[in-house]
């Protein structure tokens, strides 16, 4: 725990970094994305609200042409934003290190924030047009972690009293909308009709970007955390 102490505010930093450059990465692969959806293959280019985040790392997309560039930089997008998780999951702990019941918490929360941090990175690995099954492993297992994560440090949060609630408040709000995507994930409304992408490529957006917000206001609340001696 000394070591991850001594690191000081760096891995907050890095996660609030990771986070500026997956938005910003992903919206600039969106307008270098080849084209098409996995309903009409035609599409011009890429669709906010029916082409899903994962479309930007197909190798070859929908109507058949090379994506080599959006690919690239969704690798690069997703591969950090899932790095920087573990980072952040690894050292979060050391503000509830003073009390069992709350350094027992971290701690879960924070191997199966490794875990989901992995999922993430595991999905830049595995391009769905070549590895579908592996990549929905990865995608399912990810946002399925992350809602046990926020539990874990939800009541660890609130049983701190040195740690504000208004953090716990956070990750509540994000707990109740990645329930609410888990369920539609399995709600049998499928992408395979042009109604059904919308809606599961829409939630998707609006799930990954709710997270994405959630970690930056974490991520800030630990750099504003003193460190404990």
């Amino acid at each position: 725990m000394d070591r991850i102490k001594s690191l000081g505010k760096r891995p907050f930093q890095f996660t609030i970094i990771a986070a500026i450059q997956f938005v910003l990465l992903t919206l600039i692969a969106m307008p270098l994305y080849a084209g098409g959806t996995g309903t009409d293959p035609s599409n011009t280019g890429y669709s906010f609200f029916r082409n899903f985040f994962s479309s930007l790392g197909l190798i070859v997309a929908p109507n058949g042409e090379p994506n080599t560039v959006s690919a690239i930089l969704f690798f690069i997008a997703l591969l950090f934003a899932g790095l920087s998780l573990v980072v952040y999951f690894i050292v979060e702990p050391q503000f509830f290190w003073h009390k069992r019941s709350l350094r027992i918490l971290s701690i879960l929360g924070s191997i199966v924030g490794v875990f989901t941090g992995l999922c993430f990175m595991g999905v830049a690995f595995t391009p769905a047009d070549l590895f579908l099954d592996a990549h929905a492993w990865f995608v399912i297992n990810a946002f399925r972690s992350f809602l046990v994560v926020v539990l874990f440090y939800t009541f660890a949060i609130l049983l701190n009293r040195d740690y504000p609630n208004i953090y716990a408040l956070v990750y509540i709000i994000f707990a109740v909308l990645l329930a609410a995507y888990i369920w539609l994930l399995f709600s049998g409304i499928g992408s395979d009709t042009p109604e059904g992408e919308m809606i599961q490529a829409t939630g998707q957006k609006s799930i990954v970007y709710a997270a994405i917000i959630c970690m930056l206001i974490q991520s800030y609340g630990s750099l504003k955390m003193p460190n404990r001696s």
